[in-house]
């Protein structure tokens, strides 16, 4: 049938005759015309900046849900009837996929696909970087004829590749001495006695367990054949030496947000703790002298994963085919690295970023003028160097990936008993 619009339509049969049909069989049909989208995620991305300009630029409504990492992924999974979209990383992708959570993604309808560069696709932006253990994003990236997930490319994927970056942990300068990035900065650090009382660590099982192994690596404590999926053993031992410490007082709390790590910094309650880069901008912005540590272990990686409900369909579904679009059209990529995250497909977004600001996000150069973060603050003075250096020189000293390991379940249990202690 050839589509008409609504104006046709209504000159046709008559505004009238139109509007009593609509009021007999369906009272609300015309109420509310523009499409809503719910995305579900956590406040990394879901920010009210980009919320806005995503629908004066789509013509669609959009519903942001943000929770802490751990709530978002088990209400996910739980539930995909509650969310049309989900944003977090691609150690939830497992849990979600085996869940029957999400759907394929169909790549022939991702405009800027050819522009992904080589990270997601292959694990490596240069062939010399490490790929770092766990899940890297390429080794969950295609949907494969049998429907699991796995790195040989097809036309379908579990999740579109946007936002990603490494992580460590921020520390105060004013309470703990300045190291040299990838020479003296540890992972150790998070379990150094000087720091006992004033440490905190994210609330999230894949991810926070991944820091507090690290550090009990560097520090001698534990020692682990392949750190991206410990085996029991392993996990009970690591959980050993945290539990005495948490009886004793050394951690001073587990965030479970962004802004809650920001707080924990600003109310002086932590001199150091794992952080995310959104964390440390905040931070930096509010006058706090907080470097991002670059580990000489290597960071914890993370990559962004936009992925479709399984329950999504029809109009909504094409909404949210636009939304993805969106997220690599360039300006997005362009706002996120003001708060230190890079996109799939930087080149798009180079032009709406100036000269000194790329240089200073993605090249490493030294900042030429004052650099402002999302919030519309100096977070960066001139002179300043970025924590880590270049794009390409962070993600060649990867450690590991954020990962759903195979004793996933077991781990959790240890975690929630840490919490709990």
């Amino acid at each position: 049938m050839k589509e008409i619009g609504r104006r046709e339509f209504l000159s046709k049969v008559g505004l009238g005759v139109a509007l009593s049909a609509a009021a007999i069989k369906a009272p609300y049909v015309f109420a509310k015309n523009r499409t809503t989208l719910r995305v579900m995620g956590t406040h990394v991305t879901l920010q009210e900046p980009l919320r806005k300009r995503a629908m004066k630029e789509l013509g669609i409504d959009i519903q942001f849900y943000p929770m802490g990492s751990a709530a978002v992924l088990q209400r996910a999974a739980a539930n995909p009837a509650t969310f049309d979209l989900y944003e977090q990383w691609s150690d939830s992708i497992n849990i979600l996929w085996q869940a029957g959570a999400i759907q394929p993604i169909d790549i022939e309808r991702l405009i800027y696909w050819p522009e992904i560069n080589a990270l997601t696709k292959t694990g490596r932006l240069i062939p010399s970087a490490k790929v770092g253990a766990g899940d890297a994003p390429n080794k969950l990236l295609y949907v494969q004829e049998d429907g699991t997930l796995a790195n040989n490319p097809t036309k379908k994927i579990s999740f579109l590749p946007y936002v990603h970056n490494v992580d460590s942990f921020g520390y105060n300068t004013d309470f703990i001495p300045q190291g040299s990035a990838y020479e003296t900065e540890s992972w150790g650090w998070l379990l150094d006695e000087s720091n006992a009382g004033k440490t905190a660590v994210v609330n999230a099982p894949t991810i926070g367990i991944f820091d507090l192994a690290l550090a009990a690596q560097a520090k001698g404590l534990a020692t682990f054949k392949n750190i991206g999926n410990m085996t029991i053993d392993e996990i009970d031992k690591l959980f050993e030496i945290l539990l005495i410490r948490k009886r004793k007082g050394h951690f001073s709390g587990f965030w479970t947000s962004v802004p809650q790590s920001v707080q924990f910094m600003l109310d002086k309650r932590v001199h150091i703790q794992s952080m995310f880069s959104p964390g440390v901008s905040a931070c930096r912005g509010q006058g706090l002298p907080i470097t991002y540590a670059s580990p000489k272990e290597g960071y914890r990686a993370w990559h962004g994963v936009m992925c479709l409900s399984s329950h999504v369909h029809g109009q909504v579904k094409d909404a949210a085919y636009d939304y993805m679009n969106w997220w690599l059209s360039g300006y997005p990529g362009a706002f996120i690295a003001r708060q230190g995250y890079y996109i799939s497909n930087p080149e798009r977004s180079r032009p709406m970023m100036s000269e000194p600001e790329w240089s200073y996000w993605y090249d490493g150069k030294p900042a030429t003028t004052p650099l402002k973060g999302t919030d519309g603050k100096v977070i960066v003075k001139t002179g300043e160097l970025r924590d880590g250096g270049s794009y390409t020189k962070r993600f060649s000293n990867i450690a590991v990936w954020n990962t759903v390991m195979e004793n996933y379940d077991y781990s959790l249990d240890r975690w929630y008993e840490l919490l709990n202690a």
